[in-house]
């Protein structure tokens, strides 16, 4: 089954966010005490979808999130040429194919994400012409639903913030994460507000529900250092990103502290960056994503690398490409889940783009084992509701 075309379009909604204050999270810019969202880079939402075309009439559907615009330009410009003609089977000659092509430039960030939407494609694509969910093509499932967490609670009132965590106790999950809202800049006081946070949702919820916290890059070693003993007290199941994510001696020195257990990885892009990572004793928990490290291709290798370790793997987002990678493996025990709600800091836009994303009940995605690929669906209909480039 070769490939005959790819296509890439990038979605975008120029609606501001629904709330700046609700969304203000700590983040690698307030380090340099600046304003400012690094998650929301171009002012805008939006999203890349790309599409690979067969020669026997099946698409594959991909996507990815960060740097949209650059993704594709990357796609059209570099991994187009490469991949047209190939057969979608030889997902790993393609993989090394276009990682090579583009190492000089491409090896990570926007240039593995690029690479991660045609894979990701690929597997789809696989799994249509086989009639198979794509977890079964990984090796099948391993567990009879997925447990996942709700993934919101920003900084807002304490009262607001503790509404939050009792809705989601009330629908089921069984696990939780919040952001912080500060960072050194903020002093001793922003390390309390913080806290607060943590024990307004902590005396939400009860000692039952698994609580995570997500600093999202925004704190350095000293900073994270002083917060440990604050927090300490409110069991979380782990503390995620405190520092930027090329600092792994400060992420070793975070661990041996043994106070909290630390999650990272979002932000890693590679297998290579992940040894260094499992090699160095970093993180007590690996959360890549599989639109950012190289797609299913790339996400399995991790996965395995990462078991052999002794880590978990419970990746970043939610959406159908991290379900499937997370249904096959005994190392991931959980997935993050994104709710459904008005456009706010962007990690929701998929839900407005695709169909077929599944919902949780009681705290559970369910896979069904008639799924055909992913099992999503571009929604050309919603599509109108957006500025659509390519």
């Amino acid at each position: 089954m070769k490939i005959t075309g790819i296509r890439s379009r990038v979605v975008e909604s120029k609606v501001e966010q629904l709330s700046a204050k609700k969304c203000a999270s700590s983040n690698p810019l307030h380090l340099l005490s600046l304003p400012g969202d690094s998650m929301n880079p171009f002012r805008f939402h939006s999203w890349l979808i790309v599409e690979v075309e067969t020669d026997a009439g099946i698409v594959g559907i991909g996507n990815a999130g960060l740097a949209p615009r650059v993704a594709k330009q990357i796609i059209d410009l570099y991994l187009k040429p490469v991949a047209l003609g190939c057969d979608v089977f030889d997902v790993e000659f393609l993989w090394q194919y276009m990682y090579r092509k583009t190492i000089a430039f491409g090896r990570k960030g926007v240039g593995m994400a690029a690479i991660s939407a045609i894979d990701i494609a690929l597997w789809d694509a696989m799994g249509k012409a086989l009639n198979q969910p794509v977890f079964r093509l990984l090796g099948g499932r391993t567990k009879s639903r997925i447990p996942v967490y709700a993934s919101r609670l920003y900084p807002q009132s304490h009262e607001d913030l503790a509404k939050e965590a009792q809705e989601f106790k009330n629908q089921g999950f069984q696990a939780m994460k919040l952001r912080f809202g500060w960072g050194p800049a903020d002093g001793a006081s922003g390390m309390a507000a913080n806290a607060e946070l943590v024990r307004t949702v902590r005396e939400a919820v009860g000692d039952k529900i698994d609580v995570m916290a997500d600093a999202y890059m925004g704190w350095n070693v000293d900073y994270t250092r002083r917060m440990i003993p604050l927090l300490e007290k409110y069991n979380l199941r782990w503390l995620e990103e405190p520092i930027i994510p090329d600092d792994i001696g400060g992420y070793f020195l975070l661990r041996e502290m043994k106070g909290i257990p630390i999650a990272g990885g979002e932000h890693e892009f590679t297998l290579s960056g992940f040894h260094e990572l499992l090699k160095s004793r970093a993180l007590d928990y690996i959360q890549f994503d599989v639109n950012r490290v190289g797609g299913i291709t790339q996400a399995r290798k991790i996965n395995a690398l990462a078991e052999a370790h002794g880590v978990p793997v419970v990746p970043h987002a939610g959406q159908m490409h991290n379900y499937h990678v997370v249904m096959a493996s005994y190392n991931s025990p959980m997935a993050e889940f994104f709710p459904i709600e008005p456009l706010n800091v962007g990690n929701e836009f998929f839900w407005y783009i695709f169909s077929g994303e599944p919902s949780p009940t009681n705290g559970y995605i369910e896979l069904d084992d008639n799924l055909s690929g992913l099992g999503i669906a571009i929604n050309e209909e919603a599509l109108r509701n957006f500025d659509v480039i390519g």
